[in-house]
């Protein structure tokens, strides 16, 4: 009888999923709806603004609706959402980021490192990136998939009567830390910078300035930042590598832009 619910309980699961290709061609098993998404990123940024301090500051906030609106005007509209919220938190993380239903949220503490409008708007791009790839989608289900497999393997011990499961269980938790999560992770980072830099290219940012900020960001952790193995985040200078691979690219989608009227005059 446990086999048989076994059975169930996964096709069940497995039935749930829908496989996707994200904006780079990787194949993603999704578990949520746009909908479902929407709804869970609107409720996110109520919450965050109801605990975080807001700039009332009218010159800080057009500057960075500036950089978020030209970034936004290059979504595609198929994703369907033309309004997005932009808010500035005053605070000293350097950090940013953007939610499922159009939420964008940057930090006053990122500013003092993306000195620029081309920088802020490579952060920016690389925010909007997750939404478009459906990476909390994707992170929510793959944790739900994760425990899943835990649950099933914690039942197939029990099934085989296998001896010191919790030393065996923990294994796998470790597994799961190490070789799925935080790759995972890493290849979602990965992804967004792509994604990033073709929009800040598209609406007319220089895209190398995307390198300039990751520099920055090197110069601003003071080396403190962990083996990349042990990270969810590639090293800045795994970064700034897979940047300038593709560099040439959006340096011709930049040159396009401008030609055809992209020039984003985002002042501080």
């Amino acid at each position: 009888m446990k086999k048989v619910m076994l059975t169930v309980v996964a096709v069940a699961v497995l039935a749930g999923c829908q496989l996707t290709k994200s904006p780079t061609g990787r194949t993603q098993a999704l578990m949520y709806s746009a909908g479902d998404m929407d709804t869970l990123g609107a409720q996110s940024f109520e919450e965050m603004k109801k605990k975080e301090k807001i700039v009332t500051s009218s010159r800080v906030n057009n500057y960075v609706k500036c950089i978020a609106n030209a970034i936004t005007a290059q979504v595609p509209s198929s994703y369907g959402v033309t309004d997005w919220e932009v808010v500035v938190f005053n605070s000293d993380q350097v950090n940013a980021f953007a939610l499922p239903g159009g939420h964008i949220g940057v930090y006053t503490g990122l500013m003092k490192v993306a000195t620029t409008a081309d920088q802020l708007a490579a952060v920016i791009g690389h925010e909007v990136g997750h939404v478009l790839a459906n990476h909390s989608n994707e992170r929510l289900s793959q944790n739900q998939l994760t425990s899943f497999g835990m649950q099933m393997a914690n039942g197939a011990f029990d099934l085989a009567g296998v001896q010191n499961k919790g030393m065996w269980m923990q294994g796998l938790g470790l597994g799961a830390q190490y070789g799925i999560a935080l790759p995972f992770g890493r290849t979602q980072e990965s992804e967004s910078d792509l994604i990033g830099l073709d929009l800040m290219a598209k609406a007319g940012f220089a895209p190398q300035q995307s390198v300039s900020l990751w520099q920055a960001m090197a110069k601003a952790s003071g080396g403190n930042q962990p083996m990349e193995f042990l990270s969810t985040h590639p090293s800045n200078e795994h970064r700034i590598n897979d940047l300038n691979k593709n560099m040439a690219s959006a340096k011709s989608s930049y040159n396009q832009a401008r030609a055809a009227g992209n020039r984003p005059n985002c002042k501080l």
